[in-house]
């Protein structure tokens, strides 16, 4: 994983964007984070902490048009909540619904900046993000 500091406009504070291409295990310290994501190495997984604590809050960004392989960001016993949104065009709307999942994947048709935010109420993982055709993300 490589890791660049980039500042925030107006302050001398800034996000660090790591760039993710095999298995990880996130801790707490990572949260805040974004992280942007390429699987050309082959499918692999992104663990969500098991700690869950109020707070916690990542973004993943998709780097390559059309995975090689599928990444799953996967929160273990926890539970996510909420829904995705995919367009494949300007006709349709549609979501992809998250409540009771344990595991949010990219699929091999996202495109360069497709996104996910995952942010952690202490009790279940809340998930929000968008990709930019249908079956972008699927749930399991």
């Amino acid at each position: 994983m490589t890791k660049v500091r980039i500042g925030s406009r107006g302050s001398h504070s800034g996000k660090t964007i790591e760039y993710i291409t095999a298995a990880e295990t996130l801790t707490l310290a990572d949260s805040g984070k974004v992280f942007t994501l390429d699987s050309a190495g082959g499918a692999y997984s992104i663990t969500l902490p098991t700690a869950l604590q109020g707070g916690l809050h990542y973004i993943f960004i998709v780097e390559e048009n059309t995975p090689t392989a599928d990444i799953t960001i996967a929160a273990g016993s926890a539970i996510i909540y909420g829904n995705l949104d995919t367009q494949s065009d300007i006709n349709e709307d549609n979501r992809v619904a998250c409540n009771g999942k344990s595991n949010v994947l990219f699929d091999t048709t996202c495109l360069k900046g497709d996104w996910l935010e995952m942010v952690c109420d202490g009790s279940a993982w809340h998930a929000r993000g968008f990709s930019q055709i249908q079956g972008g993300f699927t749930t399991s």
